[in-house]
Order: structure tokens, then sequence, then C-alpha cells
């Protein structure tokens, strides 16, 4: 992990790996000169790609005049000394954009999340390139607008669950899945006794504490959704009540899985403040070079290293 200024020296050089058209695409942002006497080669060169990143957040931000963050991993309690270390560093004067991807986790957290979030800025966008699920998408209701490219998706607020007994230690499963198999298995053992060994297996990762947290925390998901979107300030408390009403039988009642499709044209017809991102601008063509940078690291949905990062700070894990 490193926190520095970001490096603004030197320009793109023949021979450097870049294509002409990368280099003609990128050539507003400054690289980092390869001869550069803060840092030595050996290390420039290993973290070569988190001043690429950085370069272009940077770029970014000159372009918006906002801030810009970047949070991918799952939410949970231990993201929010990490994101204080982003959100410190902005000009709270500015708007704040934030980079999403998650495939969920802790409700609790995401509302904290937002909240502080909103203390650093003046106007809060959560940009959607991929996916935000579940506690991510709790999140993303409490934001100004929400900015969503063409693949962009939310899903249903389904709490997860982290199943502790799971081969990787990290696994995670959604509360309404738990709650639905466990009540399905009880309705089978009482048909037929003698399967009970076989359900008892099936079902091994699962305890009673953990039916019960994932009972409670189905039964909290409203509650999160209204207070998430009571966290934006200029928005009042009929508005509230009017998205909450619209938003509770698609992103609550009515899904059946954790991975149903929330787009942004489902997203506009409820209600939230989505805009649809302008593939053929400045800016998105911006935040999709960033994406697929994060993308190639192994991120969300590709695989699990999770990333906060910002122009002066990055942090991996």
């Amino acid at each position: 992990m490193e926190e520095e200024s970001a490096n603004r020296e030197g320009s793109p050089n023949a021979g450097d790996g870049t294509s002409q058209g990368q280099a003609e695409e990128f050539q507003a942002y400054d690289r980092p000169s390869l001869i550069n006497s803060r840092r030595t080669p050996l290390f420039a060169a290993e973290n070569s790609a988190r001043y690429e990143r950085q370069n272009l957040m940077s770029e970014y931000q000159e372009l918006t005049g906002a801030n810009l963050i970047t949070v991918i991993d799952q939410i949970y309690q231990t993201n929010m000394t990490v994101l204080e270390e982003l959100l410190g560093d902005c000009d709270k004067s500015k708007d704040l954009h934030v980079i999403l991807s998650s495939p969920g986790g802790d409700g609790e957290t995401a509302l904290r999340m937002v909240r502080a979030m909103h203390s650093y800025c003046r106007r809060l966008t959560i940009i959607v390139p991929d996916m935000d699920k579940s506690a991510a998408t709790i999140l993303c209701l409490g934001a100004d607008r929400i900015l969503m490219g063409p693949s962009g998706d939310l899903g249903p607020i389904d709490p997860q669950m982290i199943l502790s007994n799971s081969p990787s230690g990290s696994g995670m499963a959604s509360a309404k899945e738990i709650v639905a198999a466990v009540d399905e298995a009880e309705q089978r053992v009482n048909a037929n006794p003698n399967s009970f060994a076989l359900f008892s297996s099936l079902l091994s990762d699962v305890n009673m504490l953990m039916i019960e947290q994932a009972r409670s925390a189905l039964n909290r998901s409203e509650s999160l959704m209204r207070e998430s979107l009571a966290s934006l300030p200029e928005r009042s408390a009929d508005e509230v009540d009017a998205l909450a009403d619209s938003l509770k039988a698609p992103l609550i009642d009515n899904p059946s899985s954790h991975s149903a499709v929330v787009s942004a044209d489902d997203a506009i017809g409820f209600g939230l403040p989505v805009k649809k991102a302008d593939i053929e601008g400045r800016e998105w063509r911006l935040i999709w070079a960033l994406w697929t940078r994060y993308f190639a690291m192994g991120c969300f949905p590709r695989g699990r290293q999770a990333i906060y990062e910002g122009v002066r700070a990055s942090h991996v894990g």
C-alpha cells in the first residue's frame, strides 16, 4: 500500500508499451517519468499501473471539477477506515464522484458509507460501470445522482451473510436464500424424516445463529432503504416516502434471486435520479479506461481483489 501525491512529471515516450491510439487517447495527462528522483527504478516499475490509474483520475477531476475515488469491495465494517482515508483527502466544497462495484454485504455499513460520503462533498454521484448489488444498491439510493453505464446494474436489497465454513473461508450467501433453504428443508424433513441426514449435510454451512441473523437482516431491509433515501439532505420526507413505496416491491418483495437485474431504465422508472452515461463522451471514456484496469486486476466481478483509490492514496487488498 502507498499514499503519496500523484506524480505528474514526464510525458508519453516511444517504446513505453503504449499504442499510438492510446497515446492520442490519453495525451492530456502526463505519465510518470522513467527517471524520477522520488522513486527508485524498480519501485516505479512495480507500481507503474497504479500511477497510470491515478493519472487517469487526475484528468477526470480536471475535466469534471469533482473529486473522484474508487471503491471496489464487499461491504463490511472494515471498509470504513480505508474509505475515510480517501474521503479525508477530498475538497468538501466540490462534488464527489465514486466508482463503486460490489456484490453487497452489510446494509448497516452501506448506510454509514453514504452518510460519510455526504459529509465530504457538495453533491454525491455514484458511478456504476458494472454491478452494485444489495448493500451496494442501498448505498446508491442515498446519492444525488447515479451514473450508470450501458451494462450498469443495481439489484435487490437482499442482505449477504458470510459462510465461515465455506472452503474458501469467505463465501457469501443471500439472507433470503438461506431462510428459504432452511424452510424448504424443514418441510421436506417433516414429510420424510429419513431425509434428515441428507438435508443436514446440504446445510452444513448454516447454523441457528446465522438463520436468526438472516431473518433479522431481512426484516431490517425496508428501514435501511428508507434511511439511505433520507440521507440525501435535499430529499424531503414526502419524497422519501414516495420513493420507498415505489422501490419496496421491485427491490425487496418481488425478486426471487439475489442476481436479479435492475437496469438504468428500470431505476429511472422507479423514480431514482439515474443518468445514463454518454458512452461517446470524454467523461465516460476516462471512467471506462479506469474500469478496465480494475477488471484486469481481478476486481469484482472478475475476482475478489479489493481496491480503494484516489489521486493520492491507493489501497489494494
